[in-house]
């Protein structure tokens, strides 16, 4: 099958090797990024995703308030050195995109619609999902590498407290991208018969 959108979201994939050779300046990947949550769909259209966008220095800030949080997890001098590599894989990027919920406008609608009160926090994982993943393949378009992380909740009262977050906001994901400096692991796909029913 040829198709188009299909073909970019094929080729989306995680990319762990980025660098800062990347040739888009902050000002256009920033409009890219905002477009592509601001037309994400949402449920109700209650537009309920945020985004902060840290490039550079910003960006290595974030990385390293989570390498910092992650040494008391360590269990060993190894296993704390692996992760250290890990974060500066990551710092070696050039920008992140912090993903949130807005947990006031998650809370309106549940006193809007009583009917509905128990869906919309999962309603609004799956806004945060569909934002994550346009931008993602946005980024993908412009020859940009990125990985989704999830080092929340570990880290979230430093980010609230570094880039003064309100506190209705609740991070979701974390998407850091940069030039692409390795290719993706290979990716196997299940069955077709074991994921998919079709009835005509």
């Amino acid at each position: 099958m040829s198709n188009q959108f299909l073909d970019l979201i094929t080729k989306r994939r995680t990319i762990y090797a980025i660098g800062k050779n990347v040739a888009q300046s902050p000002e256009f990947l920033t409009d890219l990024i905002q477009t592509a949550v601001k037309q994400s769909p949402s449920s109700f259209n209650s537009q309920s995703s945020r985004a902060v966008i840290l490039f550079n220095g910003e960006h290595e800030k974030f990385w390293g308030h989570v390498a910092d949080k992650l040494k008391s997890y360590a269990k060993d001098e190894v296993s704390a050195a692996k992760t250290a590599v890990k974060m500066d894989s990551f710092a070696a990027g050039v920008g992140t995109v912090l993903f949130f919920e807005d947990q006031d406008v998650v809370k309106g609608l549940q006193e809007q619609f009583p009917s509905y009160a128990e869906n919309f926090p999962i309603w609004a994982e799956h806004s945060t999902a569909i934002a994550q993943f346009a931008t993602w393949t946005a980024l993908h378009t412009e020859g940009l590498g990125a990985s989704l992380q999830h080092y929340n909740p570990i880290v979230d009262e430093q980010v609230h407290a570094e880039w003064d977050i309100p506190a209705n906001w609740k991070l979701r994901a974390q998407l850091v991208f940069g030039s692409v400096e390795g290719e993706a692991s290979a990716k196997d796909f299940m069955a077709d018969q074991d994921r998919f029913k079709v009835f005509q």
